[in-house]
């Protein structure tokens, strides 16, 4: 008998507690965690780092190098995903030893040269761009990541076009942030 007690006792605590806690969440928010990452978005990157190429470009024309590399420095930071480890980034103009950039001071290099390691590397975004514009051929969403591949068009003050084939990958971080983990730019195949 007195097990019997014990077992209705514990079951009358558990029943009581289990009720205290229905209420309780009841009364809590609803908290959704989306990590998952949007064709939006992909596009907003693509036209944000296409501006940001812009600003250094004019920033450059305006102020000098002394100007020009903190802000690219700033755009890397912010639009590429360093903070973590290695970028997969092959820039358009880059050979030999010299030709991937995994690190955030090879990237800032290629941008804005000025860097005796990078002695063949003359600035790709001090060049007199005046539009840049991504046009994706695909783009493929899985998750937080993002995959887009097609040609991005660099205007020059003259209005000569080059075009450059480009594919991306793109995550998305807890806070919303989008941030670049591979960047593959090259020239067409002219053959």
């Amino acid at each position: 008998m007195k097990k019997f007690v014990a077992s209705v006792g514990l079951f009358v605590a558990f029943a009581s507690l289990s009720s205290s806690l229905s209420h309780a969440q009841e009364a809590s928010k609803v908290q959704i965690f989306d990590s998952n990452i949007t064709v939006a978005q992909v596009l907003k990157a693509q036209t944000g780092w296409c501006n940001a190429l812009l600003k250094i470009s004019s920033t450059y024309a305006s102020g000098g190098i002394n100007a020009a590399k903190p802000l690219a420095a700033q755009v890397i930071n912010s639009a590429y995903a360093y903070q973590y480890g290695p970028v997969a980034f092959k820039p358009t103009l880059t050979s030999g030893a010299q030709t991937f950039r995994a690190t955030k001071e090879g990237a800032l290099a290629y941008f804005v040269g000025n860097d005796p390691n990078y002695p063949s590397d003359k600035g790709f975004a001090l060049k007199d761009w005046r539009s840049c514009t991504a046009v994706n051929n695909v783009i493929q969403i899985a998750g937080p990541s993002a995959t887009t591949m097609g040609n991005v068009l660099f205007t020059d003050s003259k209005g000569v076009v080059t075009t450059v084939d480009k594919t991306w990958n793109f995550v998305r971080e807890n806070d919303g942030s989008i941030r670049i983990m591979l960047h593959h730019s090259s020239l067409p195949f002219g053959g």
